[in-house]
């Protein structure tokens, strides 16, 4: 983006919201005469522009941009009642509205954003604030139960690290008692200090409210995103290696929202990285000046997909694509032959069955070496069935894809060093499917009901996969892991992989071992796997032609 030429004018304000509540944000705006379109980000993190006081590079392309403490955080008075509730989006439309109301504003307001920033979006947009005009949701969630909270009803231990290192810190009535700001001096907790007793009437522990929740209640829902009601522009962007948090909603809020207008991006690497490089600032600017400034640069001939296709050694090729999934992909079925360990492309004649401690590294099926490239875009799914020495039993499927000399492939995910290329997850008591919103590519489990297994009965089993993109060399291979137990990567870690906060041997800090939701004697039993004959389990997957 170009240098401005006019000077940048910063302002931090205190906005009254309906109830009397004042919310803290912080202006960048060019400081000139014409009104320009705004955009409007929420944060639970005074990170960003909130801590260094540098604006979004947007600003100097002629936006203005307000970005806003979520109450209870930052300098933002009120109650924080978890994440997502109903009064911060309701925050969120009043800001929107004010943000437009101003001089400097053209009346168009636009929402963008990363994590946190993004899934603060889809909520919003469905509430129809008269003045959002487009939003670009890149990396963020919209299912409060599925995309972070309850991977396939199993309990997410992502909210428990995610508070700690990111939230907690920076609750509004710290003050003395918090980090200072570098530039400023200022506490980043508010200029107000409460005493811990204070403090804790003042919010709620995410993570055990979250556990208080172990169904798809009313309580998610009330949090989550209600897609059918999103029919503005919007500009969503995932990430392949996000698992376990974002790309779902990524993926699902470009295919279940009713606008006529909407684009889907995938890219790779780390969290922030593309956010702010050439590649995705142009992406923003683009997409914003079409709609919020009428600026006529043929966006409205971008195709409806834009994917950054992905090979080994961190490497991507952008391709262009007119839907989601891809019209030509071949669906393809391998079959698990318990016999060979093998993932067979035909079905296997003979039933067989195989067994594994619950919690211990489980079983890995594999497909022959490929004989040549072979793509593999797209959501996968698989079809599992399992019987349990106990009530219950808990899945975890990793897709993974080794070299000729047997050393694994794994990426730079958004949340971890050594993310593998596909993950999926479903409690064998929750495998109710809702055929109404299932797809044989992406099957909907309603998670509002447990139903406990008979010992040494045989149950069948739909498991979701998340969407990935590899092209696979030939002579490499496509393998399947079935444990009970998060996805550990065995090779050497570096340097990095070590220290980062989010680092957890692969699964970036969704891990599920919390005991309250695992108790070893109901998830730590013996599972054995069926197939072949009358029991047909297999692998989903997308496979792309040449």
């Amino acid at each position: 983006m170009n240098v401005p030429s006019y000077p940048i004018k910063a302002e931090r304000v205190a906005i009254p919201m309906r109830d009397g509540v004042r919310l803290s944000a912080h202006i960048h705006r060019p400081d000139r005469a014409e009104p320009v379109p705004a955009i409007v980000q929420a944060t639970p993190y005074r990170k960003g522009p909130l801590a260094t006081r540098t604006p979004h590079p947007i600003v100097a392309h002629g936006y203005a941009t307000l970005t806003f403490d979520i109450r209870g955080t930052g300098d933002s008075e009120g109650w924080n009642d978890a994440i997502y509730s109903a009064s911060e989006r309701q925050d969120g439309y009043d800001l929107i509205e004010w943000v437009a109301s101003q001089p400097w504003c053209n009346g168009k307001v636009g929402m963008l954003g990363i994590s946190y920033y993004a899934s603060n979006q889809w909520r919003v947009a469905g509430m129809h604030p008269p003045h959002l005009a487009a939003i670009i949701p890149w990396e963020g969630q919209n299912d409060r139960y599925r995309d972070s909270g309850y991977h396939g009803g199993i309990l997410s231990q992502f909210q428990e690290r995610w508070a700690k290192h990111q939230v907690v810190n920076i609750q509004y009535g710290r003050g003395e008692r918090a980090m200072k700001n570098r530039n400023t001096g200022e506490s980043v907790a508010g200029p107000v200090t409460l005493s811990d007793e204070e403090l804790a009437k003042n919010c709620v522990n995410v993570y055990e409210e979250l556990k208080k929740h172990p169904l798809d209640d009313e309580w998610h829902r009330s949090r989550s995103a209600d897609l059918s009601k999103v029919t503005l522009p919007l500009l969503s962007c995932a990430n392949w290696g996000g698992q376990g948090i974002h790309p779902r909603g990524n993926f699902n809020g470009f295919t279940e929202t009713p606008s006529k207008q909407k684009w889907l991006e995938a890219h790779g690497d780390s969290h922030w990285s593309l956010f702010y490089s050439a590649y995705g600032l142009d992406l923003q600017k683009r997409f914003f000046d079409y709609f919020l400034k009428g600026i006529q640069n043929g966006w409205d001939q971008q195709p409806p997909v834009q994917l950054n296709i992905r090979y080994p050694g961190e490497k991507f090729k952008l391709r262009m694509e007119r839907e989601w999934p891809l019209a030509r992909t071949r669906w393809t079925k391998f079959y698990l032959d318990p016999a060979r360990m093998a993932l067979s492309p035909e079905p296997v004649a003979a039933g067989a069955k195989v067994e594994y401690e619950a919690l211990g590294n489980g079983l890995t099926f594999w497909m022959a070496p490929l004989e040549k490239e072979t793509e593999i875009t797209g959501p996968l799914a698989a079809k599992l069935f399992v019987s349990s020495s106990t009530r219950d039993a808990d899945l975890f499927l990793i897709v993974r894809v080794f070299d000729p000399a047997g050393k694994e492939l794994t990426f730079m995910g958004s949340t971890d060093p050594n993310t593998p290329i596909a993950n999926g997850w479903l409690r064998v008591s929750h495998r109710r499917l809702d055929p109404q919103r299932s797809k044989f590519y992406r099957p909907y489990h309603p998670h509002d009901r447990v139903e406990p297994l008979t010992p040494g009965e045989v149950y069948e089993c739909d498991v979701e996969i998340l969407p990935t993109c590899i092209v696979v060399p030939a002579g490499w291979r496509v393998a399947l892991t079935v444990r009970g137990k998060d996805y550990e990567y065995e090779g050497e870690l570096s340097e990095f992989a070590k220290k980062f906060h989010y680092g957890t041997r692969g699964t970036g800090g969704m891990t599920h071992n919390d005991p309250d939701d695992r108790p070893p004697e109901i998830f730590g039993g013996r599972v054995t796997l069926h197939a072949g004959g009358n029991f047909e389990s297999y692998l989903l997957v997308p496979i792309i032609p040449g």
